[in-house]
């Protein structure tokens, strides 16, 4: 890749943003060095790789990776016996305690989430937790080894505490003795060469025993060694030494320990510094609102919604930009800042990261190509040490291009042919750009040649694109329109900048009448794409008002469905209850004749039985004449409403449910009616007007539901007792009599439990806090049998 096009394209620049996303410097070093690839496999697994750290960074929040240092000196320090640092050390546990959280991070929170790369990485990593531990345990900071580091360094150290305390003890007795206070400078015990000592004044010297160590820089203190502790002083003293020998063993025996692991620990940080490379490439895709584009091998581009990576993305305008189809060269025109340059580096740019394996920011469907060579003549590079003008700089650098170019090559022009005669120039960028098209070379260049926009217009594969502008607000749009060539617009923005009309008028006398009907083309071409354009979001936006239509039908559908399948659910339920309750009844019928067959004489006996058959028969029949009614009425039952009319007002028989008539009844008897915020069609015979409504009623009375409840309530009692039940079967009986009493339309019920421990109480408490048909519930009042009973009030 042209190393002068990545300066041009600003590269660099990307790769800063992306280091400074990086965060060790292991990391940040790969960031820098990032280069683009041209193996399109290996372009499109560095692409999946970043796709996957977005994944992850999303589900599962920031990777554990920071805080890696650079210990690769410390392990080739460790690999030839040289011991290592505390600090070091430190190092080396924190990057096996990253390896080892990102093993944790890696398997997290996983359902069926696929990340073929980055779990790969995350599976090589290696756990050194005995290592770790060790060096955690024994080593408390980069100037501190733990006394249980060793048995023999807590006992050296325990030996050190106790010797200070007794030097500490002899030193305080003699500076707070009446006997020396007279020969000290000052009451106080201080340390010089690791030696304990007190401040004697220089002309009491031979009042104290000891050994001098050190003298104030006036003479006139004297740091005097009592005789009483020289030999604890020696033994501390030797005692340091052994913890210093001790100490050093310690970390030779854990520079030993790293020793062993050595080429697992290089290969984790390895792989760590990698990891953090990738999840920076993801952190700058999150930061860019970018995509993963689609890479392909013919040349092909197409940007949809692009932005340029280093504008300001509160103000950058994304455009669509494609390039390699149906043509293979670009000729962009338009007034200066209109954004030529940005869109030539755009494209420039756009390729170069993605060949370096980092998202694009632009939209889903963006295509772009593997490119083996990238090259851009941007900016004024006029030098004046080599004496050169802009044109000659330019076009000293366009034959550079030209020598090395190619058909797997994109080039970048911009102002191509400028800084010299018009006709000249003109003449010479058509050529360029007619040996680059003949070459099959991808190519993007701006102007501002009229010359340039009819040779695009005449020749195939070559295609004109212009910056829009708007000639009312004297200001560019930034967007490219492909297909259409740039109008310079200098007199119509001349006057509105206030240019006389006459200079104006006469300036157009010196446009000939050829460039005069191209220009006024182009406008016809802007004015048609313009109303294009409208029409087009039109049509999108009466699209997207179908699409809102189609879905709240849809919705309706559905609660339609679902209302349905309520109801046959409940009249299921209903059913279920009345077989439940009819068992219950013909058990206890079974246990009465037993009981009768027990304690009567025969005939009495089969007297009983026999009245228990029938009363038995005739509860079947009732369950068999219920279950064969329909929980809902059915229709015929009474006389379908007749003259209906837009906005009577109905009952829906079979759903229970009131609407409003929208459409009278057609030749089939099929009815529109309003329900709530759905329209459905009821056939006639469904249907009663509302002033029927009491009527109806009274058939619901007479069939199903209606029937059920007015059987409940002529057997159901006011009263549960509960009494000596234990607490799983009065919850169930207590759920069935809520049931009953409810279906019975009983309002207040009594449920005695009794005083007791309160066990049964409390649970019952428990359950009715949570029954559907309770409204509230307390204990009773005197005379209403006080806490043995519980008043429930239902709904």
């Amino acid at each position: 890749m042209d190393q002068k096009t990545l300066k041009v394209l600003e590269y660099h620049k990307i790769l800063d943003k992306l280091a400074g996303l990086a965060t060790s410097v292991l990391s940040k070093e790969k960031a820098l060095n990032l280069y683009p690839t041209t193996d399109l496999n290996e372009i499109k697994h560095l692409q999946k790789e970043t796709s996957e750290a977005v994944s992850m960074l999303i589900k599962k929040g920031s990777a554990p990776l920071a805080g890696l240092k650079d210990i690769r000196g410390a392990i080739k320090r460790a690999e030839i016996d040289a011991v290592l640092s505390p600090k070091e050390l430190l190092e080396i546990a924190h990057a096996l305690k990253i390896a080892r959280n990102m093993k944790k991070y890696g398997g997290a929170d996983r359902k069926e989430e696929s990340y073929p790369i980055l779990d790969m990485l995350i599976e090589e990593l290696q756990i050194f937790k005995k290592l770790e531990d060790t060096i955690t345990t024994c080593i408390l900071n980069e100037e501190e080894i733990a006394d249980n580091a060793s048995l023999e360094l807590s006992s050296i150290r325990r030996q050190m505490r106790n010797i200070n305390n007794k030097i500490k003890d002899i030193l305080n007795n003699i500076v707070h003795s009446s006997k020396y206070q007279k020969y000290l400078q000052e009451p106080i015990v201080t340390v010089r060469g690791d030696r304990y000592v007190i401040p004697v004044k220089s002309e009491h010297k031979g009042d104290v025993s000891g050994i001098v160590h050190d003298s104030s820089a006036s003479g006139a203190t004297l740091f005097i060694e009592p005789m009483a502790v020289v030999e604890a002083n020696n033994e501390l003293r030797s005692l340091r030494t052994k913890e210093k020998n001790e100490i050093e063993r310690i970390l030779s025996e854990m520079t030993y320990m790293v020793k062993e692991h050595a080429e697992g620990i290089k290969s984790n940080v390895k792989l760590i510094a990698h990891l953090d490379f990738i999840f920076a490439k993801a952190k700058l895709s999150l930061e860019w609102n970018a995509v993963e584009p689609n890479i392909n091998d013919q040349q092909y581009i197409d940007i949809k919604k692009a932005r340029h990576p280093l504008l300001d993305p509160q103000i950058v305008v994304a455009t669509d930009i494609y390039l390699g189809k149906e043509f293979d060269t670009l000729v962009i025109t338009g007034p200066n800042t209109g954004g030529k340059t940005v869109t030539l580096k755009t494209i420039g740019l756009f390729t170069l990261i993605a060949q370096s394996g980092l998202h694009v920011p632009a939209s889903d469907g963006t295509e772009l190509a593997v490119f083996k060579k990238v090259f851009a003549d941007i900016g004024d590079e006029q030098s004046i040490e080599q004496n050169l003008s802009t044109f000659s700089s330019h076009m000293t650098n366009i034959i550079k291009i030209l020598q090395k170019v190619d058909d797997e090559s994109l080039v970048l022009f911009d102002e191509l042919g400028a800084g010299t005669d018009p006709v000249e120039g003109a003449a010479l960028a058509m050529s360029i750009l007619d040996y680059l098209h003949q070459m099959g070379v991808r190519t993007a260049a701006t102007t501002h040649y009229s010359e340039l926009k009819l040779f695009a217009l005449s020749t195939k594969g070559i295609e004109n694109a212009s910056c829009e502008f708007d000639v009312e607000t004297l200001r560019p749009t930034y967007k490219l329109l492909i297909g259409v060539p740039g109008k310079s617009n200098a007199f119509a923005i001349s006057s509105r900048l206030g240019l006389d009309y006459k200079i104006i008028e006469r300036a157009k006398e010196f446009v000939s009448q050829e460039d005069v009907k191209f220009e006024d083309i182009i406008s016809n071409l802007e004015q048609n794409r313009q109303a294009a354009e409208q029409e087009k979001e039109k049509a999108v936006r009466y699209k997207q008002e179908a699409e809102v239509l189609k879905n709240e039908l849809i919705e309706q559908q559905n609660k339609l469905r679902l209302q349905r399948e309520k109801l046959l659910n409940e009249a299921r339920r209903e059913a279920r209850k009345i077989i439940e309750q009819a068992k219950e009844e013909a058990e206890e019928l079974i246990q009465q004749i037993r009981k009768i067959q027990e304690e009567t004489e025969e005939k009495e006996r089969n007297r009983a039985i026999e009245q228990a058959r029938s009363k038995l028969r005739d509860k079947l029949n009732t369950l068999d004449k219920s279950l064969a009614q329909s929980a809902m009425p059915k229709n015929g039952y009474a006389k379908p409403p007749a003259n209906l009319k837009p906005g009577d007002d109905v009952l829906i028989t079979n759903l229970n449910k009131k609407g409003s008539v929208i459409v009278p009844p057609d030749a089939n008897g099929e009815v529109q009616v309003q329900v709530g915020i759905m329209k459905i069609n009821v056939h006639i015979s469904n249907l009663r007007l509302i002033e029927d409504e009491n009527k109806s009623n009274d058939i619901a009375r007479n069939t199903g539901a209606g029937k059920i409840g007015i059987s409940k309530s002529a057997h159901i009692s006011p009263e549960l007792d509960l009494r000596g039940q234990m607490l799983d079967d009065a919850l169930l009986n207590t759920d069935k009599f809520l049931d009953d009493a409810t279906l019975a339309g009983l309002k207040q019920v009594t449920i005695i439990h009794g005083k007791g421990t309160g066990v049964l109480r409390n649970g019952i408490h428990n359950m009715l806090k949570t029954n559907r048909h309770v409204k509230s519930f307390r204990l009773g009042k005197y005379g209403e049998g006080e806490s043995g009973v519980t008043i429930v009030e239902l709904k």
